[in-house]
């Protein structure tokens, strides 16, 4: 069986399982698996371009997830008039002296010589940039927060249309990406994973208690959708009722199927855009140049490379489709909710989907994109339904049945654990390898 063969295949398996949810069970459960699908292949993208490419080893992918969320909330929710006019200048002319104070440090350092008047006057320039920062900060956010706390307390954003907040979106994470690669590159693999890790944990940290930003742990709703139409609109529109009472679809399962029909069409130029300009970058001298740093550092950067700086871009790059697909994540659930971005979710299924699907290779990222999340979403009620079967027989109120039925939920863990096992013993290098 050649290459192309083998990966069409797969491909054709795993789409023809979704199929299978949609005659068996309900077209919107597979619609909404192909939709998260989709978000997760393009996930999966970005983490292949910096482990796949490079070999960088990076586990704080909700961090840049959660960005890609908050632009989504920066560029497209309406602006809270009456918080700005509290608070919102002075919250920015804090943020400009914090930035200014930043910016003369490193001016400073740069400039002074070496010794003691050096430390002291670093010293001295941060402690009074921090209190006036604090200064000015506290009382704007205490302002900002207690502008109806229940509907708003938060700044709101600029109230421009959502598809613009998907590459604000990836820029955010890029700049964080920036940030933390200038600071962390160098480090071994290893510690490299755990200063990802830390700087991601820190973000969401940000996220959860900076009400005048996300509102927090309260979470902001109702981000825009245009041009996506709501299903309460094509509920009430009197041609779409009419048109689908006459095709025989009931016409509030009919309008949730028409959006996630929408969703689809998006998501989808969005990935081939990505995986064609994914698959254009390999195939390029720099993609060969980054497959030749990834497996010799030494010999790359003997051959005149910039190793650190190649790592960097990559690094960017990676995280940049990250937070674009967390922008597109946000907007389909038409919620920030900063809570829910966890380890488990965003970073352990994504490397399950590029190592499952076979690192280096951008086709087989996106198949593991969407077999990983298919077993994910399908796997508990197969598991729910494998325990009512092996219970069938005991008596109700049997411990060991009341056991079974309660460990359906963990059928997820399980079924992952066990995927990523036998492909690593079957297929080392994934179901669609690395040419």
């Amino acid at each position: 069986m050649t290459h192309q063969i083998r990966a069409i295949g797969m491909f054709a398996a795993v789409f023809a399982l979704i199929a299978l949810t949609g005659f068996t069970s309900s077209w919107n459960v597979a619609l909404g698996i192909i939709n998260m699908g989709l978000i997760s292949a393009i996930m999966a993208l970005g983490v292949n371009m910096q482990w796949g490419y490079a070999g960088l080893f990076n586990v704080g992918v909700m961090g840049f997830v959660a960005l890609g969320g908050l632009g989504a909330v920066i560029v497209s929710m309406p602006p809270v008039g009456e918080a700005w006019a509290t608070g919102g200048l002075r919250v920015l002319l804090a943020l400009a002296v914090a930035l200014g104070t930043i910016v003369a440090a490193i001016k400073l350092w740069g400039r002074m010589a070496p010794g003691r008047a050096r430390g002291l006057a670093m010293l001295a320039l941060l402690v009074v940039g921090f209190f006036l920062f604090r200064f000015l900060f506290d009382p704007a956010v205490e302002a900002i927060e207690a502008v109806n706390p229940a509907a708003t307390g938060y700044l709101g954003g600029l109230g421009l249309p959502v598809l613009l907040a998907w590459p604000i979106g990836g820029a955010l994470a890029a700049g964080a990406a920036w940030i933390v690669g200038k600071t962390a590159l160098g480090l071994r693999s290893d510690y490299l994973a755990i200063a990802t890790l830390g700087i991601a944990e820190i973000i969401i940290a940000v996220l959860k208690n900076e009400d005048w930003m996300t509102r927090g742990v309260k979470n902001v709703i109702g981000i825009p959708r245009s041009p996506v139409p709501y299903e309460i609109d094509l509920q009430n529109s009197p041609g779409f009722v009419e048109k689908m009472t006459a095709w025989g679809f009931d016409p509030v399962t009919a309008s949730s199927i028409v959006v996630k029909l929408c969703y689809a069409s998006l998501f989808t130029a969005v990935l081939l855009l990505l995986l064609w300009a994914s698959q254009m970058a390999l195939n390029s001298p720099w993609g060969r140049m980054m497959r030749a740093i990834r497996d010799n550092e030494v010999a790359a950067e003997a051959m005149g490379k910039d190793v650190t700086g190649r790592h960097l871009q990559i690094f960017i790059l990676g995280s940049a489709i990250c937070g674009l697909a967390g922008a597109m994540m946000t907007t389909l659930d038409g919620q920030l909710t900063p809570g829910t971005y966890q380890p488990l979710r965003f970073t352990f299924l994504i490397w399950v989907m590029v190592i499952v699907g076979g690192s280096g290779n951008n086709w087989g990222s996106v198949l593991g994109g969407f077999l990983i999340w298919f077993l994910w979403v399908e796997v508990e009620p197969i598991g729910l339904w494998l325990m009512d079967v092996i219970t069938s027989g005991m008596a109700d109120g049997s411990a060991l049945k009341t056991h079974l039925l309660e460990s359906a939920a963990h059928m997820r863990l399980l079924t992952m654990g066990l995927i990523l096992l036998l492909v690593l013993r079957f297929s080392p290098r994934g179901l669609i390898p690395e040419r």
